[in-house]
């Protein structure tokens, strides 16, 4: 069955190359397909937990993975549209529906008939199927057990009421972080952006006259703010910038998010008893690759030290720079990117503004694809009358080596205030060869600068390898070749999804890569072998910024879920973990609690935002494999990467993948070594 709405149509309806038809949609529509799309759902369901015959593989496990289709319709285009543009409606109903969709999945597992059938089929010996028909199996299975499957009485029904609250409060969160960035705005006179960069400028220039102010506006997107604060040489507005970045989520009001903490906080930690373990970390990381919290905090711990050590020194260097410069007052948080530019420019005459020339977002958008064409035979054919949720979103059609559609691509690149902060990636339709098949719909979201009206878009070495990264979590989903829709592309743990994102990072500097399209925007010319090798020797400059600022997070993160008992006062215990770890004064967390959305607007990083840093000793790995052949692009090494990575899904134990591809696990000496922290 499929979902309609009133008018008989499908909803949302399905336009050219399968995408959702957005433009002109009633939006208001979405809160009745939802309760059509999970009635049908249950009804499915029910039938499957009736079923008279014995249970099966196929009429258990295969008839749930086919049930859904309305959910697997309007749940990805409405979070399409949540996340990347939304408005008053679409939040309405999100903080509608979030309880809703939690009560529908948590009946589903609770479903005790249901459950006597996959159990039947669990314990039973498994003959006649497939290795991946038993991943499947397992995996629905160990996901009914941790969603409460095996609980009884009361312990039931309070578990679904749970998982209901943390909805409503994860989507209150972020849109309380997105009212903040969107609501701080501070127009600027031509006297205030004196000795910006032009690229600043016009980007600034751009955001006050979507917002109707003459001149110029400092705003809080990541591709405005964050030059600002390494730019500008007023202290005065740096310190209003970063102390209004740093307190989204915080201010007084209807968008502060504190109380949301606590309550989130106190919810999982009595989640995880209910389920049997000490703390939401044990019950987080028990269905993971790092397994522990004491795994997690011996890699964090390893890596901490040797930041703060660097972080120390550098911070002696930047407040030598200050002092030179006529400061006569300490160092503070928004003088770091200040000074860390200045001296960068000082020690490797490397300026970011003549940088950008060389790094436009079409030829970025071209090297990426030219790097998944090099290694895995992808082409990229763009199509000028696909349309998705706004105008400026482009489409490309996939095709693997022999030419054959593997999926449709889209890319959405610019900041606006309906989009939140940050980057991704997702899927309007994933990839699975059930009953036929369907290719995947995958798209990129980004928040880069919009350019001025017939300028290109330029990047940041940074905003660059935030656009390889999230290729890299596209390339995942694209590359996908996996029967069951629940193993589909990224369905893989937390701390193994970031593997095939940050790996693909590593390309972004190979030189044949930049040669081809780090081009000069005016001249054409190639990025000059100089200036490629500064930007090698530069590589681990402020590292122990870049951990410290990453770190500190993971570990409160971390400490705030290993607790047995939730904090009476977060805030309290975020400032006492800090003390602990004795963060350096100068650098504040990345990711302060009321703004942390990985862990707070949802489940998914919650415990896990150490993740990155895990994946990281295996991207550092991996990439060595390509090093070892003395050819980024070895043939051999990419086939391997490809079965056993990027189209693997979760197919396979993270574990057994990496081992299957790399020959052995890895060990931390790749990842320090690429932070500079070992020779």
């Amino acid at each position: 069955m499929t979902e309609r709405n009133d008018a008989g149509h499908l909803f949302p309806p399905l336009g050219a190359y399968d995408i959702p038809v957005f433009d002109g949609l009633d939006r208001a529509g979405f809160s009745s397909a939802f309760d059509r799309a999970m009635a049908e759902h249950r009804a499915e369901i029910d039938a499957i937990a009736a079923d008279p015959a014995a249970p099966s593989f196929a009429n258990t496990v295969g008839a749930m993975e086919r049930a859904g289709e309305a959910m697997n319709r309007v749940i990805p285009s409405f979070y399409a549209l949540a996340g990347a543009d939304t408005d008053d409606t679409i939040q309405a109903i999100e903080r509608e529906v979030a309880p809703k969709l939690s009560r529908h999945f948590s009946a589903i597992t609770l479903n005790e008939t249901l459950f006597k059938r996959l159990d039947a089929v669990f314990t039973a010996d498994g003959d006649g199927l497939t290795p991946e028909e038993k991943r499947l199996l397992e995996r629905v299975h160990k996901g009914f057990v941790r969603g409460g499957a095996k609980l009884e009485g009361e312990a039931r029904e309070r578990l679904a009421s749970i998982g209901a609250r943390l909805s409503e409060l994860g989507t209150a969160f972020s849109q309380n972080v997105l009212a903040d960035e969107k609501n701080f705005v501070l127009p600027l006179a031509e006297s205030d952006v004196a000795g910006l960069p032009e690229f600043l400028r016009a980007s600034m220039k751009q955001a006050a006259g979507e917002r109707g102010i003459e001149g110029y506006a400092l705003t809080l997107s990541r591709s405005i703010v964050v030059p600002f604060l390494s730019l500008s040489d007023r202290r005065d507005l740096r310190e209003r910038a970063f102390k209004a970045w740093i307190a989204r989520g915080e201010n007084e009001g209807p968008t502060d998010n504190r109380a949301i903490i606590k309550e989130t906080l106190a919810l999982r930690a009595e989640k995880a008893k209910l389920l049997g373990f000490r703390s939401y970390a044990d019950y987080k990381l028990d269905d993971s690759m790092a397994k522990t919290p004491a795994s997690v905090r011996a890699l964090l711990t390893e890596v901490w030290d040797e930041a703060v050590t660097r972080a120390g020194t550098d911070a002696t260097a930047l407040s030598a720079l200050h002092a030179a410069g006529g400061g006569n007052t300490p160092l503070e948080p928004w003088d770091w990117r200040y000074f860390a530019e200045k001296r960068r420019r000082a020690e490797f005459a490397i300026d970011d503004g003549a940088l950008k020339s060389y790094f436009a977002l079409d030829r970025m958008i071209e090297a990426a694809f030219d790097v998944a064409g090099r290694l895995f035979g992808l082409s990229f054919e763009y199509l000028d009358d696909a349309k998705a949720w706004r105008p400026d979103v482009r489409v490309w059609r996939v095709r693997d080596k022999d030419g054959h559609e593997i999926g449709l691509f889209l890319g959405d690149y610019f900041a606006r205030s309906s989009k939140r902060s940050g980057a991704w990636m997702s899927s309007l339709r994933d990839q699975h060869k059930l009953d036929g098949g369907q290719t995947p719909i995958i798209y990129n979201v980004m928040n880069f600068a919009r350019p001025p009206e017939g300028q290109p878009a330029l990047l940041s070495m940074d905003d660059a390898r935030t656009l390889f990264h999230e290729f890299g979590h596209a390339l995942h989903g694209l590359l996908s070749n996996v029967t069951w829709p629940t193993l589909s592309g990224t369905s893989v743990s937390r701390d193994f999804v970031e593997l095939p994102s940050q790996l693909f990072e590593h390309w972004l500097t190979v030189p044949a890569i930049l040669e081809r399209h780090a081009l000069h925007i005016e001249t054409g010319e190639p990025l000059p072998a100089e200036l490629v090798a500064k930007l090698e020797r530069a590589r681990t400059f402020d590292a122990g910024f870049d951990t410290v600022e990453y770190t500190s997070s993971a570990l409160v993160d971390l400490a705030l879920h290993e607790a047995a008992e939730a904090p009476a006062d977060p805030a309290a215990r975020e400032a006492e973990i800090l003390a602990e770890l004795k963060l350096p004064r100068e650098i504040v967390m990345r990711h302060r609690s009321p703004h942390f959305a990985h862990i707070f607007s949802g489940e998914g990083y919650s415990a896990g935002y150490y993740s990155y840093l895990w994946s990281e000793v295996l991207d550092a790995d991996a990439f060595e494999a390509f090093t070892e052949t003395g050819d980024p692009f070895d043939a051999k090494t990419a086939a391997l990467l490809l079965a056993n990575v990027y189209s693997a899904g979760g197919t396979r134990d993270p574990a057994e993948l990496y081992q299957a591809f790399r020959g052995r696990m890895p060990t931390s000496a790749a990842l320090m070594k690429k932070r500079g922290f070992a020779a």
